[in-house]
């Protein structure tokens, strides 16, 4: 299982990155991250909520990286990728709220 988690800006990202003990997981935010975290591949830019494309650019991320679940840590995002489940759920992937259940 690979998880994205957005929000990695966050302290809710890195309390939900230890709970789900998944052996793959990746932080990401759209707002302005550490040069540092960026470049050791510690966390990725995802795009902003407000692109239009935003929905298409998270699932193509997903498919690039082989992601098969995406926390969302903001209700923004959340509403969003849900709106599009059906999309992702196509190519496998489930889209939860940092509050759901870990799977």
């Amino acid at each position: 299982m690979k998880v994205l988690i957005t929000g990695a800006s966050s302290a809710a990202a890195y309390q939900l990155k230890s709970k789900i003990g998944a052996q793959q997981v990746i932080l990401g935010d759209y707002t302005d991250l550490p040069g540092v975290m960026l470049q050791s591949g510690q966390m990725i830019k995802l795009p902003e909520p407000a692109d239009p494309a935003y929905v298409h650019k998270i699932l193509s991320l997903c498919m690039d990286r082989g992601i098969t679940h995406v926390y969302t840590t903001q209700q923004t995002e959340f509403e969003l990728l849900h709106q599009a489940n059906q999309l992702f759920e196509e190519y496998g992937i489930n889209i939860l709220a940092a509050t759901d259940e870990i799977r």
